[in-house]
């Protein structure tokens, strides 16, 4: 999962971007969507592993790649019609906190951004890694299930509690044990919320929403199930860390 996703703002004192902009980096089906509002405007998503993506309605790029170089280290190259015009380094602090950006163009001074955390997490599993128990005063179902989530180690999640399985954020399905339905897929669909979509028969059964809120000390799971006379049941769980 790429560590630089979270909310950013522009340290202008270490910069020589002009200031006023806003970084935005969150997961997306195909990649890694990068939005950057203020003085400076870009959109586009960029594709894992360097597979080259269209960028349109940008300002002198139309494609991007995106190469990773390490745990902290990214590299961006910005290309119009086929031909390289710009290549940005990215470095993240080992704390997670303040990306340092260096973007060098051909005939051009290297030009130095910094920018700092204001939002989502140093990584995307973190709020939902942990043990948590169902909070029993804010839920009708009275069950006490205890849930447990803990990274793979690979990029995914380990869940386990009345079912379980392990699973990255990437659409794809994977195994249930100890479940009705067949496989899981997960999808990130901010650093605080996974949408989860259960299949039986390759037939979709139950939608999860995942929660976690801010402090990081609540989990609320919302889940529509499908009977088999097609009738739908909404459930709403709300879960403590421990």
């Amino acid at each position: 999962m790429d560590p630089r996703i979270g909310s950013w703002a522009l340290v202008s004192a270490q910069s020589s971007m002009d200031p006023a902009n806003q970084l935005s980096i969150t997961p997306a089906q195909n990649g890694t969507h990068v939005v950057m509002s203020g003085e400076t405007h870009l959109d586009f998503t960029a594709n894992p592993n360097g597979h080259q993506a269209p960028a349109p309605d940008n300002l002198g790029f139309n494609q991007i790649e995106l190469h990773r170089i390490d745990k902290h280290q990214a590299e961006v190259r910005e290309m119009k019609d086929g031909v390289l015009v710009a290549t940005v380094r990215e470095k993240l602090s080992k704390d997670g906190t303040e990306l340092t950006s260096t973007t060098s163009a051909v005939g051009h001074t290297p030009k130095l951004t910094v920018w700092t955390r204001t939002g989502g997490t140093k990584d995307p599993k973190d709020p939902f890694a942990g043990n948590w128990t169902q909070d029993l005063s804010k839920t009708r179902m009275r069950q006490g299930l205890p849930l447990k989530i803990e990274a793979d180690g690979s990029g995914g999640v380990r869940f386990l509690g009345a079912y379980s399985y392990t699973a990255r954020f990437d659409g794809k399905p994977y195994d249930l044990k100890n479940s009705r339905n067949d496989t899981v897929s997960l999808q990130l669909v901010d650093p605080h919320t996974v949408d989860t979509i259960s299949k039986r028969d390759n037939q979709v059964t139950q939608k999860d929403r995942w929660q976690v809120s801010m402090d990081g000390q609540q989990m609320t799971l919302v889940s529509t199930s499908t009977l088999e006379t097609g009738q739908h049941i909404t459930e709403k769980l709300v879960f403590k860390k421990q």
